[in-house]
C-alpha cells in the first residue's frame, strides 16, 4: 500500500510542475515569402540544434535583457537573420480577421552571437 501511495504522490507532483518549453538557439529572419491572407508565413526560424525550420513564426523580443536590446538594432538584426538568439517556441492563440489560429512564437531570452552565412540559408537577405 505504501508503494502505491508513493507512486500516486509522485505522479501528482509531476502534474503540478509547470511545463517549460526547452530553450534552443535560433536564427530568425524574413524568408522572402509573401502572403495575401493572414496568418502570413513570411518569417521563419532555424533551430540550430535540430536543423528544423519553423515557418510562419513571429518573434517576441520582450524577454531579452536590456544589455542585449542595446547591443544591436533588433529590427534589422533579427529580420535579416544576422544574429543567433536563445529562446523557445511557444504556440499562442491569436484572432485574425475573426478566426482563431494557434501560431508559433519564438520567445527570445538572449542574443548568443552573430549568425554564420551557412545558418542564414533560409533567409531572403542572405
Amino acid at each position: 500500500m505504501f508503494r502505491l501511495t508513493s507512486l500516486i504522490v509522485a505522479a501528482c507532483s509531476l502534474c503540478a510542475i509547470p511545463s517549460f518549453a526547452a530553450e534552443s538557439s535560433y536564427v530568425y529572419c524574413d524568408n522572402g515569402l509573401r502572403c495575401f491572407k493572414a496568418p502570413c508565413p513570411s518569417n521563419s526560424a532555424l533551430d540550430l540544434a535540430t536543423g528544423a525550420i519553423i515557418k510562419g513564426v513571429s518573434i517576441d523580443p520582450s524577454g531579452l535583457p536590456q544589455a542585449d536590446k542595446a547591443i544591436t538594432d533588433l529590427s534589422d538584426a533579427l529580420y535579416a537573420g544576422k544574429i543567433v538568439v536563445r529562446g523557445s517556441i511557444e504556440h499562442r492563440t491569436q484572432t485574425i480577421t475573426g478566426k482563431e489560429y494557434n501560431l508559433p512564437w519564438l520567445v527570445a531570452t538572449r542574443i548568443v552571437r552573430t549568425a554564420k552565412d551557412s545558418e542564414r540559408k533560409h533567409c531572403s537577405s542572405r
